[in-house]
């Protein structure tokens, strides 16, 4: 490695594979203006979908730029070298990506007295609009290699690879299915079923979709494409938040977000970008501090809001800079939202899963900043600690758990990826706030599953992709009862007809997980699969259930190539090379 550079992170072949793209901004003194620019680089990479990392190459600021690179996630390089070329040579040759996007010139910022420092001698971040044409000032003329990457579709001319800091050449790389999208007027019923996998009865050897009596998914079987979905990977377990992730064509190990921020986006709280959320448990502590019910013997939503009040009067922020929001949400179920500079969602669970056992301290977790960590970790546990003198006189609600940690960003929408406007109809706060970080409008919580069916069918015209979530098939298997999930998923079925006679075009029957009843949690089993449409060839299976998923026609097939089918039965796939 150059002796002139010390980079804070690995060296360049560390993550090679990990890194698709490496943004890299020379900086001398750019304080008033960096955090705008690196978030919107972080943004853009978000946006598009891209593997990235944001490297700030700095040439000796005085003016805390380094601690604000930091601070946001940014790998930092110091270089002694002075000059604007030893700079961005520095923090090419640290790249990690197989790509690398450096900035070559000034583009309009408000700089201060320190940033007239860095400007007047060639230095400067880009302010600009990202993904509006080129991304921003390009390293020399467009055939030398300049990124460009439209607003409206995701494929890309990237620079790359890079040998040696000076091969730039040209190599475009497409993203499916996204750059095959083309408009249809077809429209799509996406019925997710959760935890709909299950395991066969020791005695009567079927699973309890297949000891259900779904007359309306066993006809549809038989002329429908029949698969097992693996949601992750092979003996991975999914959460539902990956889950339904990979359902809607979303990498879930790219694309994970914390449960917090669903939960939050769920109970309609308006996040901002770097907010971090953490979902609340109340629970129930013995004498001794220990966990006895990590529900609390599942409160009343009105319980639940009386909880959140006077949580809300008794804690207060613990820092002058951070915000506190707390939210109810249900049941047991509250948000914790955090707002402020420096944060971070690298925090574990305090809820330990168990019982006999005390919650757990806030820990900060190794994800590159440990700063942020560490510091937000402390502002939680000020708060839960308060929290809990609160909830101390409380018969059962008497305790609290924090788990799910996440900070929100921008996701590309349905609408941004595939051109669909797309409607949910869910009840439970999570899978509301899914449907809302995917760009998907979501209908009021409706009273019952049928009010969901009726709610979407008066809305049919307008919406090109509709998601209705049903929630009873999972909440049975995790009570261990068998014949209440096999129950559950009756009553989906005889919804049915009533989505048919809408006259979708692709209608699509599946769940986020298996919960299996013998369990009594998510598991890694494959998931059941049924695609109609008119363009399925349709094999006469017998019936729906996981034996004949398994001789189905898409076999087993990774979740996030769903979506894919999807299109293509819609008619909304153009075909990819001449």
């Amino acid at each position: 490695m150059d002796r002139a550079t010390s980079p804070d992170a690995p060296p360049a072949d560390a993550a090679l594979e990990d890194v698709e793209l490496s943004i890299v901004m020379p900086c001398l003194d750019e304080a008033e203006t960096l955090a705008t620019c690196i978030r919107k680089a972080q943004r853009f990479l978000a946006e598009h979908r891209i593997a990235g990392e944001v490297i700030v190459a700095d040439n000796g600021s005085t003016d805390g730029s380094p601690e604000i690179a930091r601070r946001l996630g940014a790998r930092v390089v110091h270089v002694t070298a002075r000059g604007y070329g030893n700079a961005l040579r520095a923090g090419i040759a640290a790249a990690r990506g197989r790509f690398v996007r450096a900035f070559g010139r000034v583009s309009p910022c408000r700089p201060g007295p320190a940033g007239e420092r860095g400007r007047a001698r060639g230095y400067g971040v880009p302010g600009g609009a990202w993904g509006q044409g080129a991304v921003a000032a390009r390293v020399g003329p467009p055939d030398q290699g300049g990124i460009e990457r439209s607003a409206n579709r995701a494929a890309a001319a990237r620079v790359g690879p890079v040998v040696d800091g000076t091969d730039r050449r040209r190599s475009v790389i497409p993203v499916l299915p996204d750059d095959l999208v083309q408009h249809a007027e077809s429209k799509i019923v996406f019925v997710v079923l959760d935890g709909l996998g299950g395991l066969p009865d020791p005695e009567t050897g079927l699973t309890e979709l297949e000891a259900a009596a779904t007359p309306n998914l066993d006809r549809l079987a038989a002329r429908a494409a029949l698969g097992l979905l693996e949601i992750v990977g092979p003996g991975i377990t999914p959460g539902s938040g990956p889950g339904h992730l990979a359902l809607f064509g979303y990498d879930p190990v790219r694309w994970n977000v914390g449960r917090g921020v669903l939960s939050a986006l769920g109970v309609g709280f308006e996040l901002r970008e770097g907010d971090v959320a953490a979902r609340l448990n109340f629970c129930t502590l013995d004498a001794e501090g220990r966990i006895v019910d990590r529900r609390a013997g599942r409160p009343s939503d009105a319980e639940n809001r009386r909880l959140v009040e006077k949580l809300r009067a008794a804690v207060r922020p613990p820092a002058e800079d951070v915000e506190v929001f707390i939210e109810p949400e249900k049941e047991h179920r509250a948000v914790l939202v955090l707002r402020g500079a420096g944060l971070s969602a690298a925090l574990a669970d305090t809820d330990p899963q168990a019982t006999g056992v005390p919650p757990l301290h806030v820990r900060p977790v190794p994800d590159g900043d440990a700063e942020g960590a560490e510091r937000t970790a402390r502002v939680v546990q000020e708060v839960l600690e308060a929290a809990q003198r609160a909830l101390a006189d409380e018969p059962r609600a008497n305790g609290i758990l924090a788990r799910g940690f996440g900070m929100y960003r921008r996701y590309p929408s349905l609408a941004d990826r595939f051109r669909l406007r797309a409607l949910a109809a869910a009840r439970y706060p999570m899978y509301r706030g899914l449907a809302r970080l995917l760009g998907m409008d979501v209908l009021p919580v409706p009273e019952s599953d049928e009010a969901a069916v009726a709610a979407v069918a008066q809305r049919f015209a307008s919406y090109d992709f509709h998601f209705l979530h049903f929630k009873a098939v999972d909440s049975r298997g995790e009570d261990g009862d068998f014949w209440a999930k096999a129950a559950a998923i009756e009553a989906v079925d005889r919804l049915l007809p009533q989505l048919e006679a809408l006259g979708p075009d692709v209608l699509v029957v599946t769940g986020d997980h298996s919960t299996p009843s013998r369990s009594r949690a998510h598991s890694w089993h494959p998931v059941p699969v049924l695609l109609a449409s008119r363009w399925c060839r349709g094999a006469g299976a017998g019936g729906f259930g996981e034996a004949a998923c398994r001789q189905g026609e898409l076999g087993i097939l990774p979740a996030v190539h769903l979506m894919t089918l999807v299109l293509a039965h819609a008619g909304r796939l153009a075909k990819f090379g001449a």
